[in-house]
């Protein structure tokens, strides 16, 4: 699979580049936010990919960020969303500005959003909220909170469908819970992140 393309950006146009590694030239849709994000023609540029291969076509999709590719896909989960969609909501939104949306659950404001209508802003608050691949401190996207000693158990429910400011308050009571519990502190850090993973599974679950 193509994870990314390393190479001299030939021509940006409209929601497309064109991508010259080693004497092959690539025709990629990006994002309109992606033609700022990307150096200008004639200068090397790597662009995180995407390929849609179907019966009658190929088409290559690029991306300024693995995070923005990961946003990309959190969007086609949403039933009525294809790619080209995707594409279309990228441009027009910035991942913060969408994370704060969904998780102010104002669906309104996410009707105005081009290509998205009324139908399809229900469903993706009801599939995004609270569950969006974002990245880690420093880029764009609600990041997790600084300090936070058990982010990746946070990561790890939401990965598994559970909304990301639940999973965070749960971890919060129960890493506050065993605090004073020497045993579990004495535990080297995965031991723990272990345990108050299995523990806020339980608690979740109830």
């Amino acid at each position: 699979m193509l994870n990314s393309l390393t190479g001299t950006l030939t021509g940006k146009f409209p929601q497309r580049v064109t991508l010259d590694t080693h004497g092959i030239e690539w025709d990629i849709l990006v994002p309109e936010s992606a033609l700022d994000r990307l150096p200008g023609a004639g200068e090397s540029a790597r662009i995180f990919t995407w390929l849609q291969h179907t019966e009658s076509s190929m088409v290559l999709f690029g991306f300024a960020s693995d995070q923005d590719r990961s946003l990309f896909f959190d969007l086609l989960k949403v039933d009525g969303i294809g790619p080209k969609g995707a594409l279309r909501i990228l441009g027009s939104i910035s991942a913060a500005e969408l994370s704060a949306v969904l998780d102010s659950g104002d669906v309104g404001m996410l009707e105005k959003v081009p290509g998205v209508g009324k139908k399809t802003a229900a469903k993706m608050m009801l599939q995004l909220k609270g569950k969006l691949t974002v990245p880690q401190e420093g880029g764009p996207g609600r990041p997790l909170r600084k300090g936070s000693p058990f982010a990746d158990v946070v990561t790890a429910l939401v990965s598994m469908g559970y909304d990301r400011r639940v999973s965070e308050q749960k971890v919060d009571e129960i890493a506050a819970d065993l605090s004073a519990d020497e045993a579990f502190s004495s535990r080297p850090a995965p031991e723990r992140e272990d345990v108050i993973f299995r523990r806020a599974i339980v608690e979740l679950a109830q």
